[in-house]
């Protein structure tokens, strides 16, 4: 018999039917035994009754989390979950689990572990329908964004993650040893987005994963993680690319409320809101005078995590708005590559994006002319040897470029209303982790 996803039985009432899934919870109250069984589709009610002798006996035997399949009738019940339940033919038992989970799916109030005991057994952690829930969204979410470079023309590009040179700041470097060489684990696919560019590709897009060797333990950095990239050839400055990224965030947002809005806000209590477009803009000086009226200094040019979170709730009040792009970044606190603003040349043609209180986007124009590119890294005090064939893609025609990366794990953080990254991470890596 086929089997039917717990989602598709509604079609089938009245039908024998097979499911396969996860035993949730057992209830046995004597003549009657219940047990609830889930799928990565949902959840349905099984009954048994003394009738079905064999289904009957074997049911109080199930352990929680064992892996069974259950024929029978499908029957309309108005107190069931969802209005229906299978009257249970037969069970057979697929997988048996221990009885003594070490983390519990299905918790009762109050007996919540600790995220680090929950991360040590994330297989099974990831067996909760939120946490499933996740990454249907995430799944979805990169759908949307794929429909909108799609109808713009982009190309999709994998590019290596083993590289002969730093792509941004030495300081947070995973060195290999590679056949006797040194290589190093891609911070960013930066390069070779580029090198799209200087290959006439003019949009390209990459979805795949980073490496940042970042001593930080905080609830927005990992050490490993998936980095959204978007580059686009023939702009005019990193305005166009921020158009470009706030109607394609708009866009992505309102396909996500429109097939998830009602199941997020019904699991994590969230209200999926679509951003008006264009987003909020202000320089960093601009910010930085802003926080000072607030009684929040930043140093070094950048803003701290404090300084995000103020900076979002001035936005909040004055425009009413979500999102906010902070442009013209200072030379100090940008890579080589970024392209100076010609009439001040301490300033960079580059943006963070903040949403809700955290940059979720870092983005620039680049610097495109391989004269003032290698001008640019030596007053960074780069070596132009390991940079020779990053340069070189420079050297025969490129055209004007731009682009930005992006944090899934912090958008979706920041849709669902988690606090750590490393709950929309399927497997987290950071300073202290490496298994599972």
């Amino acid at each position: 018999m086929q089997r039917t996803a717990i989602a598709g039985l509604k079609e089938k009432k009245g039908k024998k039917v097979l499911v396969k899934g996860f035993a949730q919870k057992v209830r046995d109250q004597g003549k009657v035994k219940f047990l609830q069984l889930r799928d990565s589709t949902g959840i349905v009610q099984v009954v048994s009754t003394a009738e079905n002798k064999n289904a009957f006996e074997k049911i109080s035997s199930i352990n929680a989390e064992s892996v069974i399949a259950v024929e029978g009738i499908l029957k309309e019940e108005k107190q069931a979950p969802e209005g229906i339940e299978i009257h249970a033919e037969s069970i057979e038992v697929l997988s048996e689990a221990e009885p003594n989970l070490p983390i519990q799916v299905i918790e009762k109030g109050g007996e919540i572990p600790d995220l680090s005991k929950r991360l040590d057994w994330r297989w099974i952690e990831l067996r909760k329908p939120k946490n499933l829930l996740v990454f249907k969204v995430w799944t979805f979410m990169e759908q949307a964004m794929r429909e909108f470079w799609a109808k713009e023309g982009f190309v999709q590009i994998y590019s290596p993650k083993f590289m002969p040179a730093p792509s941004e700041s030495g300081a947070e470097l995973f060195s290999v040893d590679y056949f006797g060489k040194k290589a190093y684990l891609a911070q960013s696919p930066q390069f070779y987005k580029q090198m799209a560019m200087a290959s006439g590709f003019e949009k390209v897009f990459e979805i795949g994963p980073v490496f940042r060797a970042n001593p930080s333990h905080t609830t927005r950095h990992d050490t490993e993680f998936t980095s959204i990239d978007v580059e686009i050839s023939f702009i005019e400055s990193h305005e166009d690319v921020m158009k470009f990224e706030e109607e394609w965030l708009a866009y992505t947002l309102k396909r996500v409320k429109e097939e998830f809005g009602e199941k997020i806000k019904e699991t994590f209590g969230i209200e999926v809101e679509v951003p008006k477009t264009p987003f909020p803009k202000m320089t960093m000086k601009q910010a930085i005078e802003l926080l000072a009226e607030k009684g929040h200094s930043v140093q070094g040019g950048d803003l701290d995590a404090a300084g995000e979170k103020l900076i979002s709730e001035i936005v909040k009040e004055k425009f009413k708005h979500d999102f906010v792009f902070i442009t013209e970044y200072p030379i100090s606190v940008r890579p080589f590559y970024h392209m100076r603003k010609p009439e001040d040349k301490s300033l960079t043609k580059s943006f963070d994006l903040i949403w809700k209180g955290l940059e979720i986007t870092t983005g620039a124009q680049r610097e495109h002319r391989h004269e003032l590119l290698k001008k640019q890294a030596i007053e960074k005090k780069l070596g132009l040897e390991p940079l020779k064939d990053y340069l070189n893609f420079f050297k025969y025609g490129c055209p004007p470029h731009g682009g930005f990366g992006l944090s899934p794990t912090r958008l979706l953080m920041l849709l669902l209303g988690i606090k750590n990254v490393r709950e929309v991470t399927f497997i987290p890596r950071d300073t202290e982790r490496i298994t599972p």
